[in-house]
């Protein structure tokens, strides 16, 4: 064998293990994103009532759909644009005819939209339950918009969604303050470097659990890493174009990148009773990013 054949040897191993592995990145993430349709209904969320804004994101429609498999009473869906209401609203009622399905055509950071949903809760339902904020901002937005859009959402929701939820009805099975408010950051507010500024939203987070002590409103924050969503499909399409897509999320430990359904199953965690004693934190659903500064390759692979 020649020199130059064994020097090639190493890389095209790499190449295949690589190959492989995106192979199974693909399977996996497959199953997750279709395991609504085999996944028994726990009733984790029975009775709730919840608002979601942000919902043309696929995050946060993956959310509501979890959200109406675990039994929600009644979910109020809120976005910017309305061009996806209609098919998610019809798709959670032909699905989960025992869920109520509102949509609203609204900005998440206008004071008064998140004001009046919160109270159109309590008039329809006597009762709010969940908050899961997202964040809408679109690629290329300067920094002033992307902070409106982040933070004063997020700002809003605590505001308007606390207050909501302080509010008891006996009638309607709620003889006690108490709830959960779920903002959307990054790990851009854990590890610098990731891209826009949304520390802001973890602060918002941990003061405001600070503020709602003894109310058992919880609020706490999930900081997506490399998510599949409309926000990063250039991403995700100019690497496939390249026929580089094994690369995608090759940074962190788990090797990959994630779905929305991913960052879903951590919004239902918050949601229900199951994290009744998880308060004031931040989330990092990256597979292992943040974990550690990225630059010494893996010993034990």
């Amino acid at each position: 064998m020649s020199s130059s054949a064994k020097q090639q040897q190493p890389a095209i191993k790499q190449l295949s293990s690589t190959q492989e592995h995106h192979k199974r990145t693909v399977a996996r993430l497959s199953k997750i994103q279709s395991h609504l349709a085999t996944a028994p209904r726990t009733g984790k969320l029975k009775g709730k009532v919840a608002i979601i804004t942000g919902v043309a994101l696929s995050k946060a429609s993956a959310a509501a759909l979890l959200f109406a498999h675990e039994g929600a009473q009644h979910i109020y869906l809120i976005d910017f644009s309305g061009e996806n209401l209609p098919n998610l609203k019809s798709t959670i009622e032909e699905q989960y005819p025992d869920v109520k399905a509102t949509v609203i055509q609204a900005d998440a950071a206008d004071d008064q939209a998140i004001s009046g949903v919160c109270q159109q809760a309590l008039r329809e339902e006597g009762r709010l339950d969940v908050f899961f904020a997202n964040a809408e901002e679109t690629p290329g937005e300067v920094f002033t918009n992307t902070m409106r859009v982040n933070a004063l959402s997020s700002y809003l929701a605590v505001k308007y969604a606390s207050a909501a939820m302080k509010q008891t009805n006996e009638v309607r099975g709620k003889p006690l303050s108490g709830g959960s408010i779920i903002l959307t950051a990054s790990i851009a507010g854990i590890r610098s470097g990731a891209g826009s500024v949304d520390s802001a939203v973890n602060s918002i987070a941990q003061t405001a659990a600070w503020q709602l002590q003894r109310t058992d409103i919880r609020v706490n924050a999930i900081c997506p890493g490399l998510i599949e969503t409309g926000m990063t499909i250039l991403t995700f399409n100019y690497a496939r174009q390249r026929g580089t897509a094994e690369k995608l999320g090759q940074l962190n430990p788990l090797g990959r990148y994630g779905v929305a359904e991913e960052i879903a199953n951590v919004a239902l965690f918050l949601a229900s009773d199951d994290s009744s004693y998880v308060n004031g934190q931040a989330f990092a659903v990256d597979g292992g990013l943040t974990a550690s500064v990225p630059v010494v390759p893996g010993k034990f692979a």
